[in-house]
């Protein structure tokens, strides 16, 4: 639980997330919470685990514009347990609340500036917080700058420290990174090996150069042109086929 203190009697008054007044326990005052300063601590629990993590990544990476068997081939090289610093901003914007999330650590890692916080896996963070061996990235980014541009009124501020897993992965050769989101499950990835299309432009290619000749060939030879361009199309799909088994 978090804590504010009374402000007629400054005894500690704890509270849990998510209300808006509370009672002080030593004077029995009400208190009411005001979110719209910095002071609250969040962290979202880890719903993935390593295994998880993994699974999904290698799913990920057998997606139709990764490179071929690239969920089979690619090294792993590290796999860890992070909690990432982001701040949530709740704003009253036209009558209307919006969320908002900004980074509060720098980072090179794909994929969190689009970070998106589930309603009701918000827990309050203090010393008692088990953070579960995951490493704790500090903040290093000011709020400041972020308020002058968000619009609305604002309703509340947090620092959120958000659960990931980072997978770092070789695949000929090359080193590549991605990011786990350990409370969807989503991947984010900036890199990543693609699926070469010369081959297919080059079938594509000679498809239609064929079908070019055995036009200007109808104009004089109709019957042997229209054998000949359905031979061309079977021709063409089954090169293609072969491509795509191969690439």
């Amino acid at each position: 639980m978090a804590s504010i203190k009374c402000p007629k009697c400054a005894a500690p008054v704890p509270f849990d997330t998510g209300v808006k007044f509370v009672k002080c326990p030593y004077c029995s005052s009400l208190v009411y919470i005001d979110r719209t300063g910095a002071g609250f601590y969040y962290a979202i629990p880890f719903m993935v685990n390593e295994n998880d993590a993994v699974g999904t990544f290698r799913r990920w990476a057998a997606g139709s514009t990764k490179a071929k068997d690239l969920d089979k081939l690619a090294q792993l090289a590290g796999v860890k347990k992070k909690y990432f610093p982001v701040y949530m901003f709740k704003r009253d914007v036209n009558g209307v609340e919006q969320v908002f999330i900004e980074t509060a650590g720098s980072t090179t890692l794909p994929g969190l500036h689009n970070l998106k916080v589930p309603a009701g896996d918000l827990k309050v963070y203090d010393a008692t917080f088990d953070v579960g061996g995951a490493e704790l990235i500090k903040p290093d980014i000011e709020m400041t700058p972020y308020l002058n541009s968000l619009p609305g009124k604002p309703k509340e501020q947090a620092l959120v420290f958000f659960p990931i897993w980072t997978i770092d992965y070789v695949f000929n050769q090359k080193k590549y990174g991605a990011v786990v989101d350990a409370s969807s499950g989503e991947v984010f990835s900036s890199e990543f090996p693609t699926r070469s299309s010369n081959a297919y432009m080059a079938v594509a290619g000679a498809g239609f150069v064929a079908f070019i000749g055995e036009g200007l060939l109808a104009t004089s030879m109709l019957i042997p042109a229209i054998a000949l361009m359905a031979v061309t199309v079977v021709a063409v799909f089954y090169v293609g086929l072969q491509v795509a088994r191969r690439m």
